[in-house]
């Protein structure tokens, strides 16, 4: 993470940065902090900020930021999407909120949205000063996972190519989420940041070691029709199902 790209309130002038921000007549939350890491390919002014604009107002102090290689920070090749690094740039910023007198050290938490869902509980595994994990909509490399089920099953697991190289060359009857997928991925229009670095996730499992976050909590929300559902619905003991209906 490079702090002179971190934000908090959501607001960026020039290079004078006020990183924490609370808004006025919020609940007190003991100083509280939550940091909140973007989707892959995004930027913390997209849903970070909507994140955040809700969290702040609920009385939490939120820190966002862009990852290595992304939106204001440093790092070449531009856009790369490197696990490792998404996970240390969580580190990173748990340890800047550290050093911070308006910060609580014994409540940090981490926001992950998208395949920072899988980053932010990684994190965890072994960075203890990460108190509490919640993620919305996690996805991660399906490979390690694919590998298990087929070991479980003894039955190789086929391989579905999300992202053809091409718009023209989806099947006629690929999956509407696959076909979302692939127009925000492989059109400009939609996402002119992307770039095609999945080797380096390819054999990256997020959850693989999920219980070493026990005694800490982890919330994992998704919506009803999201494709990537299943990587929030995986049963622990002890866990909890909530729905919400709106």
């Amino acid at each position: 993470m490079y702090l002179g790209s971190v934000i908090g309130n959501l607001t960026l002038s020039s290079r004078r940065l006020e990183l924490l921000y609370n808004p006025p007549n919020s609940p007190n939350r003991n100083r509280a902090v939550i940091v909140i890491a973007h989707p892959w390919t995004s930027i913390k002014e997209q849903s970070p900020a909507n994140y955040a604009r809700i969290l702040t107002e609920a009385g939490f102090t939120c820190l966002a930021f862009d990852a290595a290689y992304q939106g204001e920070s440093e790092g070449e090749p531009r856009y790369l999407e490197d696990p490792a690094q998404r996970v240390e740039d969580v580190k990173s910023a748990v340890t800047y909120l550290i050093s911070r007198n308006d910060a609580n050290p014994d409540l940090i938490g981490v926001l992950g949205i998208c395949a920072s869902g899988g980053y932010a509980p990684f994190a965890a595994h072994t960075d203890l000063r990460i108190k509490a994990v919640a993620t919305s909509a996690a996805d991660t490399s399906n490979m390690e996972i694919l590998k298990t089920q087929s070991m479980f099953t003894g039955e190789k697991v086929p391989l579905v190519h999300m992202l053809p190289e091409r718009i023209k060359d989806m099947p006629a009857d690929y999956p509407d989420s696959f076909r979302d997928l692939a127009v925000y991925y492989r059109t400009k229009r939609a996402n002119p940041s992307a770039r095609a670095e999945c080797h380096l996730m390819a054999n990256f499992d997020a959850f693989a070691f999920n219980e070493m976050i026990s005694l800490r909590s982890l919330l994992m929300g998704t919506g009803s029709t999201a494709a990537t559902k299943w990587y929030s619905e995986v049963e622990k003991p002890g866990a909890k199902i909530v729905e919400f209906f709106t």
